[in-house]
């Protein structure tokens, strides 16, 4: 990347093609996107027109955007013609509603309309990131006869390794691998090899979900239907990772409490980050004001046994680690369809258990630790805080997600920082209310 900026800015053409020959296209396209938009769009104009549909192509949107911005109009319309339409409807998708007229208007009329059609799905859906340049195969033709179709089609398609299988009217019957064409008697007939079990979901259908059912079903491509069963693309592995990549990416943000964005890390501006975290923050901030409120309250408590101080960090700390690791593997069970909202009493049944398992032996630990700092009547008052804490902690950290869910929000919305934000307020009022018990303060 060093050797690159230099070279860059050296406006040294030679030392830049010869740094990138033979590199992988991502990561060419990552050495871009670690360049401000002027210098990446002088070295992207040095890369011959193959080598740079392949390197744009592996750019984010938001890159993508950037380096057309400084393009002419007609290199932008070859570039972008030349692109898949999955790929083109993704960048077009996330650009300005101008930029994506402008571009739009440049195609030509089959892969206007191609595009144009993908656009028309809503976002997310698998409609957005299927390729409807497929080769399908009709079911009553010979092995020879399909694979000439293959042949002939072949150059124009994105995978022909999963080939869908239709009869006369285009409706979807199956799948056959090119594989057992390739090995199967010439005179085999298409009906004896298809997959009829193969898995298909329709154009407005979640692609997460679709996504995450090609991992699960070992699929290279997945059929992509309309309501009558009629073949209308695929969804490839390589678009299924990148619909993960994102999903992951995005629930990791909102887990973190802050707002998804896109784009190179290195290269995003630091306003721009400090607007995706900032929201977040305030409202985390507001919520805090609770554990300031349930202070007040026990601030007699506290002056009579100011013991009771010292373990606070402690106790909200555990708390909210306890229902972060809740939340989180909540949410990865939702994301992947492990639990689903009528799971959610054998849900906080599991949690309750495991957060009391782990509260008995953080207790334990407690007591042995502040017997020797505040004597034994404090510990134990800490102890079985922590056991309840803990209980509490994990069953709200794991039930929050699902009505979230339930609610239509996003469960990485409620996770990490929302759950230990009320376990905070929430475990203090335990801990006051066992020291009252205990203690009689």
């Amino acid at each position: 990347m060093e050797r690159l900026h230099d070279l860059v800015h050296r406006h040294d053409p030679d030392g830049v093609l010869d740094l990138l020959d033979g590199r992988p296209a991502h990561e060419v396209a990552d050495g871009l996107a670690r360049l401000d938009p002027v210098d990446a769009g002088w070295a992207f104009r040095l890369l011959d027109k193959d080598r740079a549909l392949e390197v744009f192509e592996e750019l984010e949107p938001v890159d993508q955007q950037e380096l057309l911005a400084g393009l002419r109009d007609d290199a932008v319309v070859a570039l972008v013609e030349e692109m898949d339409p999955d790929d083109r409807a993704r960048m077009l998708g996330e650009a300005p509603a101008k930029v994506a007229t402008r571009v739009l208007a440049g195609l030509s009329p089959a892969e206007r309309a191609m595009t144009a059609a993908l656009l028309g799905y809503p976002d997310g859906s698998v409609g957005r990131m299927m390729t409807p340049e497929t080769v399908a195969v009709p079911v009553h033709s010979s092995v020879t006869e399909a694979l000439a179709v293959v042949r002939r089609k072949g150059a124009h398609a994105e995978t022909v390794y999963t080939l869908p299988v239709t009869d006369a009217g285009r409706r979807v019957l199956g799948t056959v691998s090119l594989r057992d064409l390739v090995l199967a008697r010439p005179d085999t007939v298409v009906a004896d090899l298809v997959d009829r079990d193969a898995p298909r979901v329709r154009a407005t259908d979640d692609g997460e979900t679709a996504a995450r059912l090609m991992g699960e079903a070992n699929l290279l491509a997945l059929l992509v239907v309309d309501s009558e069963d009629r073949l209308l693309g695929l969804l490839t592995i390589d678009d299924a990772v990148e619909i993960l990549e994102a999903a992951d990416t995005e629930d990791a943000a909102r887990q973190s409490g802050a707002t998804p964005w896109s784009g190179h890390y290195m290269y995003v501006k630091v306003t721009r980050l400090a607007r995706t975290r900032a929201v977040w923050l305030a409202v985390l901030l507001l919520a805090a004001v609770l554990t300031v409120n349930v202070l007040q309250i026990f601030e007699e408590s506290l002056a009579q046994v100011t013991a009771l101080a010292l373990f606070i960090p402690l106790l909200v700390g555990t708390g909210g680690n306890a229902g972060a690791q809740a939340a989180s593997a909540a949410v990865r069970a939702i994301a992947v369809g492990e639990v689903r909202f009528a799971d959610l009493p054998a849900v906080v049944w599991r949690e309750l258990r495991v957060g009391l398992l782990l509260g008995t032996l953080l207790g334990g630990l407690g007591l042995v630790v502040a017997s020797a700092l505040v004597g034994v009547q404090v510990a134990t008052v800490v102890a079985v805080t922590l056991v309840a804490i803990c209980g509490w902690a994990a069953t709200v950290g794991a039930t929050m997600p699902l009505l979230a869910r339930r609610l239509g929000i996003d469960p990485a919305v409620v996770s990490a920082p929302m759950v230990t934000t009320l376990v905070d307020a929430t475990g203090l009022l335990i801990y006051f209310s066992v020291a009252r018990l205990l203690l009689g303060v």
